[in-house]
Protein backbone atom coordinates (compact mmCIF):
# COMPACT_ATOMS: atom_id res chain seq x y z
CA UNK A 1 0.00 0.00 0.00
CA UNK A 2 2.45 2.58 1.05
CA UNK A 3 4.44 1.53 -2.51
CA UNK A 4 1.42 2.62 -4.43
CA UNK A 5 1.34 5.89 -2.61
CA UNK A 6 5.22 6.43 -3.43
CA UNK A 7 4.85 5.70 -6.98
CA UNK A 8 1.14 7.70 -7.43
CA UNK A 9 3.53 10.57 -5.84
CA UNK A 10 6.32 10.35 -7.81
CA UNK A 11 3.85 10.23 -11.18
CA UNK A 12 2.00 13.65 -9.43
CA UNK A 13 5.37 15.43 -8.67
CA UNK A 14 7.03 14.44 -12.58
CA UNK A 15 3.81 16.00 -13.93
CA UNK A 16 3.77 18.80 -11.95
CA UNK A 17 7.82 19.72 -12.42
CA UNK A 18 7.01 19.10 -16.67
CA UNK A 19 4.17 21.65 -16.46
CA UNK A 20 6.16 24.03 -14.47
CA UNK A 21 9.02 23.71 -17.36
CA UNK A 22 6.26 24.85 -19.85
CA UNK A 23 5.41 27.23 -17.56
CA UNK A 24 9.09 28.61 -16.43
CA UNK A 25 10.81 27.95 -19.90
CA UNK A 26 8.11 28.21 -21.96
CA UNK A 27 6.86 31.32 -24.56
CA UNK A 28 5.32 34.22 -22.61
CA UNK A 29 1.09 33.81 -21.62
CA UNK A 30 -1.33 34.80 -24.18
CA UNK A 31 -2.36 38.16 -23.84
CA UNK A 32 -6.06 37.76 -22.89
CA UNK A 33 -6.88 41.42 -22.50
CA UNK A 34 -8.90 42.90 -24.74
CA UNK A 35 -6.53 45.53 -25.93
CA UNK A 36 -4.09 43.15 -26.68
CA UNK A 37 -6.23 42.13 -29.50
CA UNK A 38 -5.50 43.58 -32.33
CA UNK A 39 -8.25 42.14 -34.52
CA UNK A 40 -11.00 43.94 -31.95
CA UNK A 41 -8.83 46.92 -32.20
CA UNK A 42 -9.29 47.21 -35.59
CA UNK A 43 -13.66 46.94 -34.92
CA UNK A 44 -13.56 49.71 -32.66
CA UNK A 45 -14.16 46.93 -29.68
CA UNK A 46 -12.08 48.43 -26.48
CA UNK A 47 -12.37 47.36 -23.10
CA UNK A 48 -14.73 48.56 -20.88
CA UNK A 49 -12.28 49.89 -18.19
CA UNK A 50 -10.98 52.16 -21.35
CA UNK A 51 -13.54 53.47 -23.21
CA UNK A 52 -15.37 54.53 -19.57
CA UNK A 53 -12.04 56.33 -18.49
CA UNK A 54 -11.85 58.16 -21.62
CA UNK A 55 -15.29 59.09 -21.78
CA UNK A 56 -15.17 60.54 -18.29
CA UNK A 57 -12.28 62.91 -19.78
CA UNK A 58 -12.65 66.47 -19.78
CA UNK A 59 -13.53 67.48 -23.28
CA UNK A 60 -11.07 70.80 -24.44
CA UNK A 61 -13.97 71.42 -27.04
CA UNK A 62 -16.96 71.54 -25.06
CA UNK A 63 -19.22 74.98 -24.99
CA UNK A 64 -19.29 76.25 -21.36
CA UNK A 65 -22.86 76.81 -19.54
CA UNK A 66 -23.97 79.19 -17.39
CA UNK A 67 -27.09 78.67 -15.37
CA UNK A 68 -29.44 80.74 -13.79
CA UNK A 69 -29.11 80.22 -9.64
CA UNK A 70 -32.54 80.63 -7.88
CA UNK A 71 -32.19 82.05 -4.44
CA UNK A 72 -34.04 81.55 -1.71
CA UNK A 73 -35.52 84.93 -1.65
CA UNK A 74 -37.04 84.55 -4.94
CA UNK A 75 -38.70 81.76 -4.26
CA UNK A 76 -40.10 82.68 -0.96
CA UNK A 77 -41.85 86.02 -2.68
CA UNK A 78 -43.61 84.10 -4.82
Amino acid sequence: MFQIFLIILAIIAIAVALLGIKVLFGRKFVNMHIEGNKALNKKGIHCVQSMDRNMRKENPHRVSEHRKQLNSSDDAEE
